[in-house]
């Protein structure tokens, strides 16, 4: 029997394989989604029955209406996690020269899929329940060449904000993991040594300890929940 049940966009790699990781650790079953089929398999394989996979696109309207089959059928959510995640073009573009496609895109992604996961998932999450949306400094902080993401994750920010103040009965987090050594931050970085940024694994205790907290809704960081902060 697992204590609660939890929904992880991008779940095959990085930051959300992960958390899913931790999280079958305490005991949750996670829905785990991505568009890499053969990599959410081999999570799957690796963390067994407690992990259902789902692969699929979060941008597509048809695989958003499987994953909300899904997680009715699997009953009251205690988590969502909106994880999955653009870049934008690699090398970064200034927003000058940005390709306006590439742009819609990234917003699709970063704001419109988590939008659409939520409004299924809402109504199927508990008393107390929880939402992470994973944001980025480069929401807040003017990055020269980021500001396609950034502008993308400055949007869900503000979507997280309000959907905090109108859903005051739940804990809505936009949360912050900083740098990480992850495939996408490689893309951020071609040619690039990335190998003194912290593995994901690394960051985990952070947000399972904002889930534990559950300080009011609003905006963290990793920093906010590093083990020895008091």
């Amino acid at each position: 029997m697992f204590s609660s049940t939890a929904l992880i966009t991008g779940a095959s790699a990085g930051f959300g394989s992960a958390l899913a990781r931790a999280l079958i650790g305490q005991g949750w079953q996670v829905l785990g989604t991505a568009r890499r089929a053969d990599r959410l398999a081999a999570v799957a394989a690796e963390l067994g029955p407690a992990f259902v996979a789902i692969p699929g696109d979060v941008t597509d309207p048809a695989h958003r209406a499987r994953l909300a089959d899904t997680a009715r059928g699997a009953g009251e959510l205690g988590l969502v996690v909106n994880n999955a995640s653009r870049l934008g073009p690699s090398p970064l573009a200034r927003l000058a020269d940005y390709p306006i496609d590439e742009f819609e895109q990234v917003l699709g992604t970063n704001v419109v899929a988590p939008l659409a996961i939520l409004q299924f998932t809402l109504p199927l999450l508990g008393p107390g329940g929880t939402v992470v949306n994973i944001s980025s400094d480069a929401a807040v902080e003017p990055y020269p060449e980021w500001g396609g993401y950034g502008s993308s994750k400055a949007a869900l920010d503000q979507l997280t904000a309000v959907l905090g103040a109108e859903r005051p009965e739940l804990s809505i987090y936009a949360f912050d993991p900083g740098d990480m050594r992850t495939e996408m931050h490689q893309a951020a970085f071609p040619g690039v040594d990335i190998s003194d940024r912290p593995q994901p694994e690394t960051v985990v205790p952070a947000l399972l300890r904002l889930l534990a907290e559950k300080p009011k809704s609003g905006r963290y960081t990793a920093a906010d929940f590093t083990v020895g902060r008091v």
